[in-house]
């Protein structure tokens, strides 16, 4: 059953399965580093929210949305109007395309992203999977 995204059930969601998705877990058994999705707003959804993953080792040993008073150092973080993640997250806008035309603005160690691209696409695979319900 599909999610509505952003929220703490989504993110709850999320968390849990790459917690349980055997390939994640192998594709990102070498990932260190935690991040930030930064939801913009835009004209579909007019607040902001910023969600907090700490991902470690093809596990995700946190996750949780921040609260606006809240200041997170994560290693990375990413930001895109609700529009641009609402596109990833059900397949139509790949985010590889995304980061490269900056619809996916992405701050923190980009060469790592690249090197890690198999990693990337199956955290998305599986936040797909979450936001569509498979």
């Amino acid at each position: 059953m599909p999610i509505q995204f952003p929220n703490e059930e989504w993110l709850n969601a999320l968390k849990d399965k790459l917690n349980t998705d055997e390939k994640y877990a192998q594709l990102a058994s070498k990932w260190e580093g935690d991040l930030c999705f930064i939801i913009e707003p835009d004209e579909e959804f007019p607040q902001q929210v910023i969600l907090y993953l700490d991902l470690w080792h093809g596990t995700c040993r946190n996750a949780y949305v921040v609260q606006n008073d809240q200041e997170i150092a994560s290693a990375f973080k990413l930001n895109a109007p609700y529009k641009n993640w609402a596109r990833i997250l059900t397949g139509e806008l790949n985010p590889v395309q995304a980061m490269a035309t900056m619809k996916l603005k992405v701050r923190g160690n980009y060469a790592y992203i690249m090197r890690n691209i198999p990693t990337v696409l199956d955290f998305t695979r599986c936040a797909q999977e979450v936001t569509v319900g498979k």
